[in-house]
């Protein structure tokens, strides 16, 4: 009949509203007239003769009389706008870096790409944020007299754990698997003894610096548990997005490599969306399409999932230069840093999550757009 069923639902909890977008199986509109029922808990769409019914997750409930909006476009499907009986329940708030390690425990850091450990059974007495990566830059706003810090430095001893916006600080202690005196910036880099990925880089002969995307950190009396590689890439850095727009009230990030290149412009533009989707017919659930949750969607033929959407540019081969610079002068941009191997890695999965969304929704202005499940 030329129509799935498939849907797709991006609901604002803010707003109470709802856009659905009912997509067809193929790229022309179906031939037969198509009728959707939208009830306040199910839809339900019938096409020559073929009917396809889901009933919507626990907690969405819809107003079916202020559906409002209807149109057809080419390559997406129907389009309509409702608004929501309600809020669905709350997100849960995402936990921050900082939480994830506590004083006077022992946790192991495993590399995430293949679990084999890469700090071993350490007991961190004091856990303590440091300052954003461009705090020496504000100096000068803030003494009228030379930089009374310009000498000092921040290095962790044995018992610290020093917490940056995308890293953690160590003492290098008796880690094999640093390099004893780096002599480049290559030397610099801590590589997992097993698969050889980049896990941090070495700071000082007594610090090393561990990126957030490169290790899973976990109590000594748990078990390492293996997450997909584009899911945990994505969930962190959603995880970074939300923490820093909370705290800051920043909305725009540039994603920097470790080599000092730019390579991602990201506007954060809101944390407070729920995706429904059917999962039957659906290509956009791989494993590098979407920044998905943590835990498993829900059971059954739809899925859900709490999401933020963002804005982003590509800024690689010298892509959107003009606008980086305006970006890199602003003091209301915040820089992320990356190993430049992760930054290329997230620009995939960002390309890959707008190719999954209804044509019509992947653009705004010039920049591209992306649901980043958390």
């Amino acid at each position: 009949a030329g129509m799935a069923g498939a849907f797709l639902m991006e609901i604002r909890r803010g707003t109470q509203s709802a856009l659905l977008v009912i997509r067809y199986a193929a790229a022309e509109p179906p031939s037969a007239p198509v009728e959707v029922s939208v009830c306040a808990d199910s839809l339900e769409v019938r096409s020559g003769g073929s009917c396809d019914a889901a009933a919507l997750p626990a907690g969405v409930r819809l107003a079916p009389s202020s559906c409002r909006g209807l149109r057809c476009l080419r390559g997406d499907g129907l389009h309509l706008r409702v608004r929501l009986r309600g809020a669905p329940p709350a997100a849960d708030v995402v936990f921050t870096l900082r939480e994830s390690l506590k004083p006077n425990k022992n946790f192991i850091f495993y590399c995430q790409s293949c679990g084999d450990i890469a700090v071993k059974d350490r007991k961190f007495l004091r856990v303590l944020p440091l300052p954003s990566e461009n705090w020496s830059d504000l100096v000068e706003e803030w003494c009228c007299h030379p930089d009374p810090f310009a000498r000092s430095t921040l290095h962790p001893q044995h018992g610290d754990c020093f917490v940056g916006d995308t890293f953690f600080l160590l003492n290098s202690g008796n880690e094999s698997h640093v390099p004893e005196s780096p002599k480049s910036k290559e030397n610099t880099r801590v590589i997992c003894k097993r698969c050889k990925a980049i896990l941090g880089e070495t700071v000082s002969s007594d610090t090393i610096k561990y990126y957030v995307t490169e290790v899973i950190i976990q109590p000594t009396e748990r078990s390492f548990s293996p997450t997909p590689r584009s899911q945990f890439v994505q969930s962190i850095v959603a995880q970074c997005l939300l923490e820093l727009s909370s705290a800051k009230s920043t909305f725009r990030f540039t994603i920097k490599g470790d080599n000092g290149k730019t390579y991602i412009l990201i506007w954060l533009l809101n944390s407070d969306t729920l995706l429904v989707e059917s999962l039957g017919s659906s290509s956009s659930h791989s494993d590098f399409t979407l920044f998905g949750d943590i835990l498993t969607p829900s059971s059954g033929p739809v899925g859900t999932w709490n999401a933020i959407k963002v804005l982003y540019q590509s800024c690689i081969q010298c892509r959107n230069k003009e606008l980086a610079d305006a970006w890199e002068n602003d003091m209301g941009v915040h820089p992320l840093k990356f190993p430049s191997e992760t930054c290329l890695e997230l620009l995939l999965i960002l390309g890959l999550s707008t190719t999954s969304l209804p044509p019509s929704l992947r653009c705004m202005n010039s920049f591209q757009v992306r649901n980043s499940f958390c």
